[in-house]
């Protein structure tokens, strides 16, 4: 499993005239190829009157799955750019179609590669994107009177507290980096004065927002 990566939202969609031609822009993660034509295909019925729907994905931690459609434009003027972005701004398990309605301009082979890539990137900026970070959940019980000291110390460090159980003790249910269990571990016992009962739980990804310049 790869510590982290960028990926999209769930799904979003952007829309753009360019020289009188509608581009509309869906993206969507895809975490198979399969998915990835269904997506494909839901938008083409959708999108059935449409002059073209283009469409490029990316799949896999390693990027091996790679597909680029044009749809009928001129070959490398559409699904390419469209790849191209997704490569460029590093998205894994990502797909996106760019549906084009043709306004009556010929726009020629730079025009709809900036088109379809603009519009890609366009609707990716809308969808969102996150970056998922591997980490260990780590259960941490103390006593009451040590509540506050602690809250406030987790929050204001770069660990990510994602919840607390008030039961006997309190839990606090704390996400660390995954490779930073001991770290964090030495930190809480050295906070605490020893006092801290620490657990480790699953590993998993947690999303967290990026934010687009």
């Amino acid at each position: 499993m790869l510590e982290s990566y960028y990926t999209v939202k769930p799904e979003g969609s952007e829309e753009v005239t360019i020289q009188k031609s509608r581009f509309i822009g869906y993206v969507k993660r895809c975490e198979t190829e399969e998915e990835a034509q269904d997506f494909i295909s839901q938008i083409k019925k959708k999108h059935h009157d449409a002059t073209h729907n283009c469409s490029a994905y990316m799949i896999g931690e390693q990027d091996l799955i790679q597909k680029a459609n044009d749809d009928g434009e001129p070959s490398g003027t559409a699904g390419v750019p469209i790849l191209e972005v997704l490569k460029k701004r590093g998205l894994k398990d990502t797909a996106v179609v760019v549906t084009r309605y043709f306004g009556g301009i010929k726009l020629g082979a730079g025009g709809l590669i900036r088109a379809y890539g603009s519009t890609a990137s366009e609707a990716i900026n809308t969808t969102g994107v996150v970056k998922r970070q591997l980490m260990k959940e780590m259960k941490v019980t103390i006593d009451y009177h040590l509540l506050g000291k602690v809250e406030n110390e987790v929050r204001n460090s770069d660990y990510t507290l994602e919840g607390i159980n008030y039961l006997e003790s309190v839990e606090l249910i704390v996400y660390v980096e995954s490779g930073l269990e001991q770290e964090f571990q030495d930190w809480m016992t050295n906070l605490t004065s020893g006092q801290a009962s620490i657990e480790q739980g699953d590993a998993s990804y947690v999303e967290f927002d990026v934010t687009l310049e």
